[in-house]
């Protein structure tokens, strides 16, 4: 225990002191100055500000498109495009031993400019004009928070607790190592992919959380389809998924202030504001709540009254975020966690919200994130071998790290493979990382598409390099030599 502890001191102390050094050599590069354009009317191709001629005969066609321009029909037909694309890819990736949830990543770029864009674009300015994409955003956004505080309720913290020492030391190698590769890749990449206007600082932290996010959701969703989750690596892969999920948030939550505020020095009162509020949901709403619904539920199935006075809790929680500036999608991830532990009331909660979070809302987000992703970026050699060096980094900083941690936590070189190869899983969690910044001004469009496709390559490798690790474990007794004892 005193070793763990130890170590997990020395870890900190020596990523801190890098990333300083590097922060304070990165603050001297020149910041890019902000170009203002010259107002000049673009002349894209918008479907919908296209005028239709209303005489004779085309009177009635003319009043057929006015109607499939109309926002609220236009929205229908998003979704219902989104929601058949989802399903026909999930259904492809699941067949070839995928997670579904690379399926929906896939059709999201897939409906984006960088396909369908590309071969049908009239087609696409039809279903997704400019114009359109901000109702898209919001129901993305409404679903994130749902997913999020599923995500808080199924986190359960008395399991962190019993294997805390040895989880708390891969998840915080896990963090910190891609970390402190974050913000050294970052230093490079700075001049030319940084936008305008944006310091080193808000730069290098948001590159550096990017490659530190552990995708939760979609490793417990490969675990489950491998029949792994009651496993010794299994077991130990979702407590330190859990426990990264918790510290990376926290993290996040700080990064955002410092990258709204400018600088850690105008940053220390929404951090403490941040602080503030956790300590307060779980001190004194968390225990209240449990009183509440407990009293109210009895032995009774939580009714609509419950499912209301839930939702309320959700949505207070991530509107105090949102107003400390730490983002509303961390404050759902807290009321998630301050819900009353009783597993029937946690299982008819889910039931009601994960069927529309998960195969309405989630989907869309996919799309929105597909429609801003643009491949067509990355039209030189350039910026290709920039993507195969954020792909390098973040394998080696998450897989290698988490791995080589696992090991010194006593697992044997199987089950810390395995365990590096599910803390390198990224999927949605990266996502929604990415989005965040990318709202904020900090990822410029050529960094968030190569972060997207490095989000969806290490998801794709986790399926493999499980196989892979298996297959050379089954095969050890073919040879003696010392190679083949390596797993």
């Amino acid at each position: 225990m005193k070793k763990i502890f130890s170590l997990n001191i020395l870890v900190i102390a020596l990523v801190v002191a890098g990333v300083y050094i590097l922060i304070k050599k990165g603050e001297k590069l020149p910041v890019k100055p902000v170009q203002v354009a010259a107002q000049t009317v673009l002349a894209k191709k918008d479907i919908s500000k296209v005028a239709v001629p209303l005489n004779g005969i085309s009177q009635v066609f003319g009043q057929f498109v006015e109607n499939a321009r109309h926002p609220l029909s236009l929205l229908l037909l998003q979704i219902l495009v989104i929601i058949a694309a989802s399903r026909i890819f999930s259904l492809l990736l699941t067949f070839i031993g995928q997670p579904s949830v690379v399926g929906e990543i896939l059709a999201g770029l897939f409906l984006g400019p960088s396909a369908m864009g590309l071969l049908f674009p009239g087609f696409f300015h039809f279903i997704f004009p400019d114009s359109s994409l901000g109702n898209l955003q919001f129901l993305s956004q409404i679903g994130l928070a749902f997913f999020m505080f599923i995500i808080g309720m199924e986190l359960d913290i008395s399991v962190i607790r019993s294997k805390a020492s040895d989880a708390l030391f891969v998840s915080t190698v896990s963090i910190a190592i891609p970390f402190l590769l974050g913000v050294s890749l970052a230093y490079f990449i700075y001049d030319v992919y940084a936008p305008s206007g944006v310091g080193f600082l808000a730069f290098c932290l948001f590159i550096g959380i990017s490659l530190s996010i552990t995708a939760f959701p979609v490793l417990a969703r490969i675990l489950q389809e491998r029949n792994m989750t009651k496993t010794p690596v299994g077991v130990m892969a979702l407590i330190c998924a859990a426990t990264n999920d918790v510290i990376g948030w926290c993290i996040l939550a700080a990064v955002i202030a410092i990258a709204k505020a400018g600088a850690i020095a105008s940053a220390l009162f929404t951090i403490i504001l941040a602080i503030v509020f956790v300590v307060v949901m779980l001190r004194i709403i968390k225990p209240l709540l449990a009183k509440v619904l407990n009293k109210r539920l009895g032995n009774e199935e939580p009714g609509k009254l419950t499912v209301a006075f839930s939702l309320l809790t959700l949505l207070c929680s991530a509107y105090i975020a949102e107003l400390i500036g730490i983002h509303a999608l961390f404050g759902a991830f807290i009321a998630g966690v301050i819900m009353p532990p009783d597993s029937n009331f946690k299982e008819k909660i889910t039931d009601k919200l994960e069927d529309v979070s998960v195969l309405i809302l989630l989907p869309i987000f996919f799309a929105f994130t597909g429609l801003r992703t643009q491949i067509g970026l990355l039209n030189d050699s350039r910026g290709w071998e920039v993507f195969g060096l954020v792909l390098l980094v973040a394998v080696s900083g998450k897989l290698v790290g988490s791995a080589m941690a696992a090991k010194v936590a006593g697992q044997s070189w199987k089950n810390s493979l395995m365990i590096g190869s599910l803390m390198n899983t990224r999927g949605l969690m990266e996502l929604i990382v990415l989005n965040i910044g990318y709202d904020l001004g900090i990822l410029s469009p050529q960094i968030f598409a190569m972060m997207v496709l490095m989000a969806l390559a290490t998801t794709f490798m986790t399926g493999p390099c499980l196989n892979l690790i298996e297959w050379i474990s089954k095969k050890r007794f073919l040879s003696k030599d010392k190679y083949s004892q390596i797993l």
